[in-house]
């Protein structure tokens, strides 16, 4: 098993969408929230995401994610 801890940035149009959830679901991935700060007054939100699973589906995970116009930065243990 992979494990990977990430800074997700969400654009105004997702951050009312259940973007963790589903990139759980679809990727088999477990998600776990460290951190996290939605302002949907100014429209903007970012996350501190824990996610494991296998190296392909965290791959493809990250694919789906950027795909969907998140803005996604790997992190060391060192940064949060």
């Amino acid at each position: 098993m992979a494990k990977g801890k990430f800074h997700l940035t969400f654009p105004e149009q997702l951050i009312r969408e259940p973007v963790i959830y589903s990139v759980g679901q679809r990727f088999s991935l477990v998600t776990n929230i460290r951190r996290a700060n939605v302002d949907p007054e100014e429209g903007h939100g970012w996350v501190i995401l824990e996610m494991e699973g296998t190296e392909e589906n965290l791959a493809d995970a990250i694919a789906w994610l950027l795909d969907q116009g998140v803005e996604v930065e790997r992190l060391t243990d060192e940064a949060t």
